[in-house]
């Protein structure tokens, strides 16, 4: 990479979208152009703490930019990615890529058009926990994979069901970790008129099995995967940032005893690290040809594929 800075427009400085805006402020390489919301308060005050430009203007935003990260609405992220295509040459666009898989689709189509590369923000796969289990899994037989992901109903998210709020970022982490899905069954409860419970079995084309539980039902807050191997049980927690496999027991022969059981218990040293941090740094790494590891929009559309197909079961 050169000395030249990188040029991002930031595009939403909402409850995500600021996180962004501290993180990138603390990016060596990284020039933030514009920030672009319709709150003006909220996106003055924000130009003025961070000492960056604002702005409500979509034009005025992208001017000079090479990349922008589209952290808006998942409604807006179509019209949006469709005006910033043409303009920039790398996007980054929070999860759910879109609203609908026709969206998703269609930023995908453009995407080619234009040749912009684009990562999704599926956040836990820069978690240390699932940096941990990745190269791990790689190397044994998976059996099975539970995912469980709860949290009460933020107030400031009214009308996304727990499918695609919660239960995409497990989705996405399955097919990270066990592949292409061949096949999907779920069940659910709705509360509201949204699904706010929800529990998907889903069968990979390698044999593994993934089973995803997410719900919005619990005012304990867990995030947890726990994995099957035919050699081991992994328990990851995703908050506390633990990772302990237990091997499979054995059988001792001993002379003055019948048998004894013997058995493993490891706890993997999970490095501490920010994961939006480690997350935005592959995005620049994208931008600057220095890594291709990220989510892209494959990734997207298949995850809201699969969302959209347990929701069509939930009913």
């Amino acid at each position: 990479m050169n000395n030249k800075s990188l040029r991002v427009a930031l595009l939403g400085v909402g409850n995500m979208g600021r996180n962004h805006l501290r993180i990138l402020s603390m990016l060596k390489g990284v020039e933030v152009t514009y920030i672009y919301d319709l709150q003006q308060d909220r996106l003055a005050q924000l130009g003025r703490q961070y000492g960056v430009p604002y702005t409500t203007d979509l034009a005025t935003a992208l001017s000079g930019a090479e990349a922008v990260i589209i952290a808006t609405p998942t409604s807006t992220h179509c019209e949006l990615f469709e005006y910033c295509a043409p303009l920039v040459r790398f996007a980054f666009i929070e999860k759910p890529v879109a609203a609908t898989v026709e969206e998703a689709e269609k930023i995908k189509a453009l995407s080619g058009r234009y040749n912009v590369k684009v990562q999704i923000g599926f956040i836990e796969r820069f978690n240390p926990v699932v940096s941990a289990l990745k190269p791990m899994l790689d190397h044994e037989r998976v059996i099975n994979i539970d995912f469980m992901r709860t949290n009460r109903l933020s107030s400031r998210i009214s009308d996304v069901d727990v499918v695609l709020d919660l239960m995409i970022h497990d989705i996405d982490l399955a097919l990270y970790l066990n592949g292409p899905v061949k096949s999907v069954m779920a069940f659910g409860a709705k509360e509201h008129g949204l699904v706010a419970f929800a529990n998907a079995m889903m069968v990979h084309e390698s044999g593994a099995m993934s089973r995803i539980l997410a719900s919005r039902m619990t005012e304990k807050k867990i995030r947890q995967i726990q994995v099957t191997t035919d050699s081991s049980f992994i328990d990851g927690e995703l908050l506390r940032k633990e990772v302990i496999i237990n091997k499979q027991s054995e059988v001792i022969q001993d002379a003055n005893k019948p048998y004894t059981i013997a058995s493993i218990e490891q706890q993997v040293e999970v490095k501490p690290q920010e994961a939006l941090l480690v997350e935005l740094q592959s995005f620049i790494g994208l931008c600057t040809g220095e890594s291709d590891q990220i989510p892209d929009i494959e990734a997207g559309l298949e995850s809201l594929q699969l969302s959209y197909r347990v929701l069509e079961q939930i009913g």
